[in-house]
């Protein structure tokens, strides 16, 4: 098949073709979509390097995965491909210990959606001991929510990105963040963490 007419296959098609064997398939699948992958995790690491790293990385997972035979993600080829960069950069950050902690910024403050007031001088001092607390909550929480809140507090991750890398639709994202809040609510009370004097 020519190069031409290959580049007109859907990426489910090319995938097919690369597990039986056509090397050339990979090379138009990585083609079409390096510019958005690369971008979307040098948004997260904003290191030329340890993106090119983490980029190489990806796509050795997804060759591994489609030499086993692995591979059920029929049609969801780029969403699948973004799932297993945004795990790796996860990944980047534990192990470099760079996991941002929970900072306020004007836009969108943690605490906000677990008191009805904003935080005052008082607040700010225990913010040390709560973050710490507060986190250990957030292991506790089912695994799509948690998923959810990490990719929206650590990695500022618009709705629209987690829907994208996740699979789910925005709604069902923004359904998932409302239920780990509510969820982190009640433990903060049964933990009796003080959030506000």
């Amino acid at each position: 098949m020519q190069t031409s007419q290959l580049h007109k296959q859907t990426d489910a098609l090319l995938v097919n073709q690369y597990i039986l064997g056509d090397e050339k398939s990979f090379e138009i699948l990585i083609y079409k979509h390096k510019s958005r992958i690369y971008n979307f995790i040098f948004s997260k690491v904003l290191n030329r390097d340890i993106a090119e790293d983490i980029f190489q990385e990806t796509f050795i997972k997804v060759i591994k995965t489609l030499k086993k035979g692995v591979y059920n993600e029929e049609g969801k080829f780029v969403s699948w491909v973004m799932r297993i960069s945004h795990n790796l950069i996860i990944d980047y950050f534990r192990k470099s210990n760079r996991m941002p902690k929970f900072e306020a910024s004007d836009d969108y403050d943690v605490f906000q959606f677990i008191t009805d007031s904003s935080p005052n001088a008082e607040n700010n001092l225990i913010k040390d001991q709560v973050e710490n607390d507060l986190q250990n909550l957030i292991t506790e929480l089912p695994e799509d929510q948690k998923e959810v809140l990490d990719m929206r507090l650590y990695r500022d991750m618009s709705f629209k990105e987690i829907s994208e890398i996740t699979g789910v639709s925005i709604n069902t994202a923004l359904g998932r963040m409302r239920y780990a809040i509510i969820n982190l609510r009640k433990m903060i009370e049964e933990n009796q963490i003080l959030l506000t004097h």
